[in-house]
């Protein structure tokens, strides 16, 4: 999938396993790449026959991959990327396959804590909550995303008929879902739904509402019922995703405690970003990083049932990393 071309451009390859929350990392990496230097950007999705999907990726070779999948290198005579932005489990032998074969031509860099040979990449770059180091190693506030502004206000173009006659202030909620660490039960759900209503309802606001492919059904039917009735808009899946143009035009921002992605992203608006807590089903010490680090950034707080706000400088984490890699390509 070409997104932009240029003969005389950066040539930058994304490779992830197509699902979507990781292959936006890497894209959104490049693609802030892109606003600095004139880009080529590839996505190149992978995946590994059943069976070998599971073995050490020190033991994976390029033979192994599904036939479905696309070639993860260059054919003979074609050029080697000048930026390969890897990211996931599935990516990182091939990372290095692309770092040794290219013989140099090729900056690799990954997204996210690789686990494995993490000082051999030429640069990583992990959420600060993962807690690793390096001297290849760049900690960011969260993970890269694909926000920005001209994003967000194309996103905002589709709904310029619904959202912007909602009365103030615009509460846009992002639930996540089910996951290692968090899990969202119909009472948990309801009770949840009960403040946020209550909460919209005092302020005379309005209600954005998304759900993400995690949330349980028990859990979207016990919120959507509560807050149907408030002036707003719940998005049920179908037609075009509100997402981009609900943080477009919230006031307020509310997401759940169980996706670093979406806390990243709330975080590049600017606005108040409200943490709505979950059930850990297991220790979540990592999550409990990042949200402290939102704090003493003077973006997010607990959400208390009260749309209090606060201002502060939008994180731009992404745009950080991309001039880094800028650097380290000069140097």
């Amino acid at each position: 999938m070409e997104i932009a071309t240029d003969t005389s451009a950066l040539s930058i390859w994304v490779v992830s396993d197509g699902r979507a929350g990781m292959e936006n990392q890497a894209l959104g990496l490049a693609e802030a790449l892109q606003r600095l230097l004139p880009s080529e950007i590839v996505v190149k999705r992978v995946r590994w026959r059943a069976g070998f999907d599971k073995l050490p990726s020190a033991l994976k070779a390029e033979w192994m991959l599904d036939p479905s999948a696309d070639a993860p290198f260059p054919k003979a005579g074609e050029d080697w990327p000048d930026i390969w932005i890897g990211t996931g489990r599935a990516t990182l032998p091939l990372s290095l396959m692309a770092k040794r074969r290219s013989g140099g031509k090729t900056f690799v860099v990954q997204t996210q804590d690789p686990r494995w040979r993490t000082g051999d990449y030429d640069l990583v770059v992990a959420p600060r909550h993962d807690g690793i180091e390096g001297a290849n190693i760049l900690s960011i506030t969260g993970s890269p995303h694909r926000i920005s502004p001209a994003r967000l206000a194309e996103g905002a173009a589709g709904f310029v008929d619904v959202l912007p006659p909602l009365s103030h202030p615009r509460v846009a909620v992002l639930i996540g879902g089910k996951s290692r660490a968090h899990d969202l039960p119909d009472a948990h759900a309801a009770a949840l739904a009960e403040q946020i209503a209550g909460a919209i309802e005092a302020a005379g606001g309005s209600l954005m509402l998304t759900y993400s492919r995690r949330t349980p059904e028990a859990a979207k039917a016990a919120m959507t019922g509560r807050l149907v009735h408030l002036p707003g808009l719940i998005w049920d899946g179908t037609g075009a995703n509100p997402y981009f143009a609900f943080l477009h035009f919230a006031d307020h921002i509310l997401v759940t405690e169980d996706s670093a992605n979406m806390a990243a992203e709330a975080a590049s608006t600017g606005k108040p970003v409200h943490i709505l807590p979950m059930v850990a089903t297991r220790p979540a010490d990592k999550f409990a990083r990042l949200h402290r680090d939102l704090r003493d950034r003077g973006v997010a707080r607990p959400f208390d049932g009260r749309l209090e706000s606060w201002t502060y400088e939008p994180l731009n984490e992404t745009g950080r990393a991309a001039r880094a890699i800028i650097k380290r390509l000069q140097a």
